[in-house]
């Protein structure tokens, strides 16, 4: 089942507040009632087409959005380092997030900023110390995540906080997947259509499973709560006036444009 989050245009009936929905396979939205993570789903009678609406983030995260660094042998190596021999795990605000289509702002303090694709993993009840065997009951699902960073920053400040935490640093979408099961997938990235990163899921030094439970062991995790999983190796710098693409077989595309230096 894939959750959408949308605006409805002017022409729907519908309103202009933001919705939820289920995208069909025929490309229908069926709108349901509520927030899915906190009131389960229930279909109403409307019904939109998915080229009338504008996508928004799939969930904005009320608490926190929990980044794992170096979670890819090859990208560790990229970066000078070991590889990490626990989760390196840090926060990202939930006003860093930004939706399908939506615009990377280039911050004034900023000289570069690169992308690095990431499975999100969004979290669905209230947990705390989650037992391997029990991880898949608190998730609800996974969605893409472009986890954007100031390079130079977070060299300079030894902490990654205003490197990767700037408004419009977490690009989340196009919906979420409660079906995905990872394993093997492909996830890539493109800026300017030219790839840049290209790997499979089983390259994550630690897995979801992994992460959920080192995560929950540091901070109880709320529903709404995403996960961001890491980026494989071939990061690199975003291009002004550009565009950037994150994938994930089986989870689609998240695109998203850059703004010009300011």
């Amino acid at each position: 089942m894939r959750i959408v989050r949308f605006s409805p245009g002017p022409e729907s009936g519908l309103g202009t507040d933001p919705l939820f929905g289920i995208l069909e396979d025929d490309n229908q939205i069926s709108v349901i009632s509520g927030d899915p993570i906190y009131h389960g789903v229930t279909k109403t009678a409307a019904k939109v087409e998915l080229t009338k609406v504008r996508l928004l983030a799939p969930v904005i995260p009320r608490s926190k959005i929990v980044a794992v660094g170096k979670n890819y042998a090859d990208h560790a190596k990229e970066m000078g380092s070991e590889v990490p021999k626990e989760p390196i795990i840090f926060l990202k605000p939930n006003t860093s997030v930004i939706g399908p289509g939506d615009t990377i702002v280039w911050p004034a303090m900023a000289p570069t900023i690169d992308y690095e694709a990431e499975l999100a993993v969004v979290i669905g009840r209230v947990c705390k110390d989650v037992p391997k065997e029990r991880v898949h009951e608190v998730i609800y699902g996974y969605t893409l995540a472009n986890d954007v960073t100031c390079r130079e920053l977070q060299k300079s400040d030894g902490q990654w906080a205003r490197a990767k935490g700037f408004d419009t640093f977490c690009p989340i979408g196009p919906w979420i997947e409660t079906d995905f099961v990872p394993g093997t997938q492909r996830i890539f990235s493109k800026v300017n259509d030219e790839i840049r990163q290209d790997a499979t899921l089983d390259q994550m030094i630690f897995s979801v499973a992994d992460i959920v439970v080192f995560v929950s062991q540091v901070m109880t995790l709320l529903p709404g709560d995403v996960i961001i999983t890491g980026t494989p190796a071939g990061i690199g710098p975003l291009i002004e006036r550009g565009n950037v693409v994150v994938g994930i077989d089986g989870l689609g595309q998240l695109a998203n444009k850059v703004s010009a230096k300011p």
